[in-house]
């Protein structure tokens, strides 16, 4: 399993729902440390109407990273809003709503991503 985009949306599909974790968190899990941009990146390119939970990934510090007046961002507040996750100040409180996996659970999801392929 070499293609980072698929490592990167792996994570991201496991996030549980009322959670959320940082960009550098999921680059980290995928096993691209320092490569926050990079998640950010294919996260943006997703089609319209993927299941991916893309909304469930926040700035460092619990930060919406799309800007004030963004569609983006509204969307995010409204789908983070709907898993009880409050983020209404364009904030999330990580320490109520972080998402911490085991890291030895990256491991077992890659290898089980890689025998589907």
């Amino acid at each position: 399993m070499n293609d980072p985009a698929v490592r990167i949306l792996a994570v991201v599909e496991r996030i549980p729902r009322g959670k959320v974790t940082t960009y550098g968190a999921v680059a980290a899990r995928a096993g691209l440390p320092r490569r926050a941009r990079l998640v950010g990146r294919v996260l943006s390119d997703l089609p319209a109407g993927s299941t991916v939970p893309w909304h469930r990934v926040v700035a460092a510090g619990g930060r919406i990273a799309f800007p004030q007046g963004a569609m983006a961002r509204q969307e995010q507040i409204e789908r983070l809003g709907r898993e009880g996750v409050v983020a209404s100040t364009g904030r999330v409180n990580l320490r109520l709503h972080g998402w911490q996996s085991p890291p030895e659970d990256l491991d077992r999801w890659l290898w089980e991503i890689g025998d589907e392929n």
